[in-house]
């Protein structure tokens, strides 16, 4: 499921996938063992709701009315889940994105890119290149910047994901240590649930906050 999903949403994750089933999103068919199997409708739901969530920032109530729109027939307000018999497309390869690719790719300037960067909210890495979420980060600062938030008020709330990220890492070393593929997948799992918990508590925090302005 990820090894399908990850090159177009870098971020998702087993975490996710479970949170998105709690909320009834998706419904996978659980074997004896109780693992899931998602079929291929189940994939092509994912990335429906991913990529409502990534490009028109809808909440989850909305994706979820939507989606059982679809299921009662009605037509989808965009591109519809594929029917399980549909061939999915397959895959684009990762790309290496630039400033000016990013800036392409979301409608933005190169030059508002490449203040993010200043800012330190993108930090390129080796030829300079930004990481695949480059792109989801220039959206929401591009949304922010339409009511004044400039991308040098984003470099405490980067910061602060840095500092979430070295707890993260603390936490999943010694399983990284084992130097064993079940050592690994333990790190990569626990790393991926902690990170989904986090944000998820910072975004309870901030609602909470701004829902006491008004």
């Amino acid at each position: 499921m990820l090894a399908q999903l990850g090159p177009e949403f870098p971020a998702v994750s087993h975490s996710k996938l479970r949170f998105l089933e709690d909320q009834g999103l998706i419904d996978p068919v659980r074997t004896p063992s109780g693992y899931r199997q998602y079929s291929p409708a189940d994939v092509e739901r994912l990335r429906f709701v991913l990529t409502e969530q990534r490009d028109s920032y809808l909440p989850l109530k909305v994706i979820k009315e939507r989606l059982a729109e679809m299921d009662e027939g009605q037509p989808a307000p965009g591109p519809a889940p594929r029917l399980a018999e549909e061939p999915a497309a397959a895959a684009p390869a990762r790309r290496r994105w630039t400033a000016e690719s990013v800036a392409e790719a979301t409608g933005t300037s190169t030059a508002f890119v490449q203040q993010l960067v200043g800012a330190g909210v993108l930090r390129p890495g080796a030829g300079g290149q930004l990481d695949a979420g480059a792109a989801d980060v220039v959206r929401i600062a591009v949304r922010l910047a339409e009511h004044g938030i400039e991308p040098r008020h984003l470099r405490s709330l980067r910061t602060s994901a840095d500092r979430h990220v070295g707890l993260v890492d603390q936490l999943v070393a010694p399983y990284r240590s084992q130097q064993t593929p079940s050592g690994r997948a333990q790190a990569a799992e626990l790393a991926a649930e902690l990170g989904e918990l986090l944000a998820r508590l910072h975004t309870a925090w901030v609602r909470r906050g701004t829902g006491d302005l008004v």
